[in-house]
Order: structure tokens, then C-alpha cells, then sequence
């Protein structure tokens, strides 16, 4: 969530930020906010100032009762009962002016950064490196949803008849390999410096407006409506919502947390051969990885954090490109993103792996998430997060990449955990 105070200060600069991402009536969407915050400030002021006559008149009371001055005393009794109702009407148009500028405030994406592209969608999007050559496999080769029924280690039938669409059952060597895959991208982030946490997977309203998946995102969660709780889209919204309402020490900084979780999104299960397979499931597993920084150090943590998910792309020799999302297709609580992709020989297409990205004090603001530097005052937080990895995709690469004549290889850095070396 913006900040009003930025907003007043630098209304031209965040204006043509949101042109930038394509929103049209940003002039009127801050007008609109600068307005309710100058209402709430107003009335702010006018409940002070009348509670402090109630309060002034009522220690006079007493006062002019016992210099007899009692007609005195019930004017001021009058009078001080008319301000205590005042003051209780304008704490309830106070409080309705602040939600309303909340939800005006929740309704406003985040500011792209400087050196974000320009751009209206996806083909918009800077490819900042990319893979020298791609594998080239013989003509007979399979796509992975072929390749899965060849050797029996996935089976979408049975998630079909179990649950529905896009849950698929893992099993054998399949279920061995995705095991695999989720231990390794854990070690890799230990040995980055992060901490283990095993967060729940579902979540609360306030954590889902905490990072910014509500309202933004309600119709790509699952909710549960017995209980107002929705499922995870990914571990960023439990792993992150640990430090809402949370003061840190300036001394914590950084915090390193990754967690490993099923993720749950509704919006899979449209045609075509793009969400073919594993290309994209209602139900997937994924490994991420969040940071929160201190604001001057945040940009650093991103090229580390970029420099991290590569490593484990390259130690998967897998071969893959990064683009730098323009404006239009940043996600909505962002400032810069940083997308993966790993090239699926099997289907001669590139496939999305992992968002690597810094929210500055977007999602912080809405968590009310801060710390203390050394002279004791307050400040807001940058988060970041990445997937590293999600694992559907990557478990598609493999799958295309690695085919041969005598079966699907496995990547040697994952053999110590597979315990196998091909899949036949």
C-alpha cells in the first residue's frame, strides 16, 4: 500500500508511475486519496478541538458550582453533554473516512521502479541474458505429458477422479524426483544463509491483505467460506505475514526465511497446449524464498537474490533466460521483477520458473511491518521474495531435456537424492 505521505510529496513522479503500468484515471485515483486524507486530517482536528472544550468545561463545573453560579454550571453542563455527542458523531465519520481511504489506498498498485521497461504485456519484456544455444533433441521426441505416461510417473487421471483437473498424482521415480527436487532447492537456500520455516497453508483475510493477494487476487484463491480462510498461492503470504504488526530491531536486519509449500490457484484449467501437463496445475509445489531488508540494502538483496535462483538453474544444467518485466505486466504489489524462464525442448517453448521481486515498503506498509534504527525511531521495511523454485515446470524441463533413447536422464547434482540416475 502507498504511503499518503509520498503521495503528497511527490505527485507528479507518482502519477506517471501508473500511467506507466496503464492506468488511465491516476490523476483522480490520488486526488481522490490526497482529498480523503485532508477529510480525515479536518476531522481529526475538529474531534480534538471539541474534545478538549468537553473536557475544559467539565473540570469548570465543579468550579462554578461552588461559587454558586449554578445557572453557569448547567450552561457549561449543557453545553459540555452537546460537545461529547459531537465529538462521539465525528469519531464515526472519522473512522468511515479512514477505511474508505484504505480501500481507495488498496485499490492502487505499487509505483514501478526507474529502471523498470515500458511496456503493456508480456511481450514487452526485457531479456537482460539469455543461454547461448538451446538442446536439440531428435524428431521423435515427446512433450513431458507424453513422456509421464511412457515411463508411469504421473498420472492426471487418477488426480481427475480424486479431486478434479489439475491435480496431479505423483508417483514412483515421479514422486521420487519431485522429492528430490524440493530437498535440493531447501540445502541450496541453507547454505544461502536462510532459515527453514514450515509455515501453514492456509491463511486468514487480514494475511492475504497483508502481501497483497487481496483484494487483488480473491478470485484466484481458493476460499474457504465456513471459516473466511483461503488457501495459499504461495508460501510469500504465511512466510511474510510472520512479521505483520511486528517492530525489528535494526540489528535483525536481514531477515532470511525460506519455506517450502503446496500452492493452491484457481485460475488454471483454460485450453490450449500452454497449460497442457504440468504447465500449469491448480495444486503445485514450491520452494521460496523472502527476505526483508532494510530499505537502503533492498536492491543489493535483489541481485543477490537473482544471482541465487540462477545458480540453482545452472547447477540444474537447465538452460534458461531472465527478462526483466515491463511496467504492464508487473504483478500488483511489486516495484521490479526479475522472471525465469527454462526452455522445454520437448514443446520448443519457454516456461516460467521463478519471480524474483521487490515490493519496497508496498507490502510493508500494509503490515505495518518496521524498525527501530540506533536513535530509536520508527521506520517501514522493504520485502522481497523469489520462488527458487517452483517445481511443475522445472520437473517439465527435466523431463523434455533429459530424454534419450534409453530413458530420462537425471541431472547429476540431483542423483545423491534420487538415488537414480535415469528414469527408464
Amino acid at each position: 500500500m502507498l504511503l499518503v505521505s509520498e503521495i503528497i510529496d511527490n505527485k507528479d513522479q507518482f502519477v506517471a508511475g501508473l500511467e506507466k503500468r496503464g492506468i488511465e484515471n491516476a490523476l483522480l485515483l490520488l486526488d481522490e486519496v490526497i482529498a480523503l486524507d485532508n477529510k480525515r486530517k479536518a476531522t481529526q482536528t475538529e474531534q480534538d478541538e471539541a474534545l478538549a472544550e468537553a473536557n475544559q468545561l467539565a473540570k469548570s463545573i465543579g468550579s462554578l458550582m461552588k461559587e454558586g453560579k449554578k445557572q453557569e454550571a448547567d450552561q457549561a453542563k449543557q453545553k459540555s453533554s452537546e460537545l461529547k455527542i459531537k465529538t462521539k458523531d465525528l469519531g464515526q465519520v472519522l473512522e468511515s473516512t479512514k477505511i474508505e481511504l484504505e480501500n481507495k489506498l488498496y485499490q492502487i498498485p505499487n509505483i514501478p521502479n526507474e529502471d523498470v521497461p515500458t511496456g503493456k504485456s508480456e511481450e514487452d519484456n526485457e531479456v537482460i541474458f539469455a543461454v547461448d544455444s538451446l538442446p536439440e533433441l531428435t524428431e521423435n521426441a515427446l512433450a513431458h505429458w507424453d513422456l509421464i505416461k511412457k515411463y508411469d510417473i504421473i498420472d492426471f487421471d487418477l488426480g481427475v477422479k480424486i479431486t478434479g483437473a489439475g491435480f496431479p498424482v505423483y508417483k514412483g521415480k515421479g514422486a521420487r524426483l519431485q522429492r528430490s527436487l524440493v530437498n535440493f532447492f531447501l540445502d541450496e537456500a541453507e547454505k544461502a544463509g536462510y532459515y527453514e520455516i514450515q509455515p501453514p497453508i492456509v491463511v486468514n483475510e487480514a494475511s492475504g491483505y497483508g502481501t497483497g493477494q487481496l483484494p487483488d487476487k480473491e478470485g484466484q484463491m481458493y476460499h474457504l467460506t465456513d471459516t473466511d480462510m483461503y488457501l495459499i498461492p504461495t508460501a510469500e503470504v504465511p512466510l511474510t505475514n510472520l512479521y505483520r504488526d511486528v517492530i525489528l530491531d535494526e540489528k535483525e536486519l536481514p531477515i532470511k526465511n525460506v519455506g517450502f509449500t503446496p500452492c493452491f490457484r484457481r485460475e488454471a484449467g483454460s485450453w490450449g497446449a500452454h497449460v497442457r501437463g504440468l504447465n500449469r496445475l491448480h495444486q503445485f509445489d514450491k520452494v521460496e524464498i523472502v527476505q526483508i531488508q532494510h530499505p537502503d540494502k533492498s536492491f543489493e538483496t535483489l541481485d543477490q537474490m537473482v544471482k541465487h535462483v540462477e545458480s540453482l538453474l545452472k547447477k540444474l544444467e537447465l538452460p534458461y533466460r531472465i527478462l526483466k518485466l515491463c511496467a504492464g505486466d508487473l504483478g500488483f504489489t511489486s516495484c521490479i521483477t526479475y522472471d525465469f524462464e527454462v526452455y522445454s525442448a520437448g514443446q520448443k517453448r519457454w516456461l516460467e520458473v521463478s519471480s524474483v521481486s521487490n515490493f519496497k515498503t508496498y507490502q510493508a506498509n500494509r503490515l505495518k511491518l518496521r524498525y527501530k534504527d540506533e536513535n530509536n525511531k520508527k521506520h517501514l521495511l522493504h520485502t522481497l521474495n523469489g520462488s527458487a523454485l517452483a517445481l511443475p515446470r522445472i520437473m517439465a524441463a527435466i523431463l523434455e531435456n533429459g530424454q534419450t533413447e534409453n530413458g530420462i536422464q537425471i541431472p547429476a547434482v540431483l542423483r545423491p537424492y534420487t538415488q537414480f540416475d535415469t528414469i527408464d
